[in-house]
């Protein structure tokens, strides 16, 4: 049987795989989760409130991975740490790796965000020689792919920018025009009043240039 497998993606590229995982033992079983968040608003002379939706959350794949080195007679965490070390921090992109799980028709590119090991059976010296590791994977998502799957690019947005630890305007601006004084456009394209008020993790609109502020009319480069 074809044994399943976690790639570890370039961040640059993630059409390219830098390493390859294969697992020892195939899951016996695996489950995706996928929901959404909804908020509830009581209006006054409905019975119930009414739900408006907010957002959908991360999918999710969970499974449990067997490690046995019990022929071998070597120390299965040896094995099983190939996997758990996927949770450590990268030194170039100050974030854990960008992974791709693949077991036949089952492909998901994802991080890895939960593994708990139990160890089950040990050499007579006290070594672990059996594992179980329940794993979860999210779904990682691409901002810019999941704007064009989902219809959200227009002809003024031509990409989307995932704001990153230390990030500024100025440097988004550099990145995207190569001239970091740049920013306004990105500012007014997000509604962006305070350009210091960006966190990670925001989803930032970036428009082609020159780019129309609809309000006014302004053209701003």
């Amino acid at each position: 049987m074809e044994k399943a497998k976690i790639q570890v993606l370039d961040t640059n590229d993630l059409s390219a795989v830098k390493r390859e995982i294969a697992v020892q033992f195939n899951p016996e079983e695996y489950s995706l989760n996928k929901d959404n968040n909804f908020a509830s608003q009581a209006i006054p002379g409905l019975s119930s409130p009414i739900l408006q939706f907010v957002n959908g959350n991360l999918r999710t794949l969970e499974m449990e991975l067997f490690f046995d080195t019990v022929d071998a007679g070597t120390d299965v965490r040896t094995d099983v740490n190939t996997v758990v070390s996927l949770l450590n921090i990268d030194g170039e992109t100050h974030a854990p790796p960008i992974l791709r799980f693949v077991w036949g028709s089952l492909i998901f590119t994802c991080v890895l965000t939960k593994a708990a090991q139990k160890f089950t059976r040990f050499a007579s010296d006290g070594t672990p020689v059996r594992a179980r590791v329940s794993v979860t994977f999210s779904e990682f998502i691409d901002a810019e792919r999941d704007a064009l799957e989902n219809n959200l690019q227009t002809a003024d947005f031509s990409k989307f920018h995932v704001v990153v630890h230390d990030e500024t305007l100025n440097v988004i601006a550099n990145s995207f025009y190569q001239d970091p004084l740049a920013w306004r456009p990105i500012a007014i394209a997000n509604g962006i009043d305070d350009p210091r008020s960006i966190v990670p993790g925001q989803v930032l609109k970036i428009p082609s240039l020159p780019f129309v502020d609809q309000e006014s009319g302004e053209v701003v480069q």
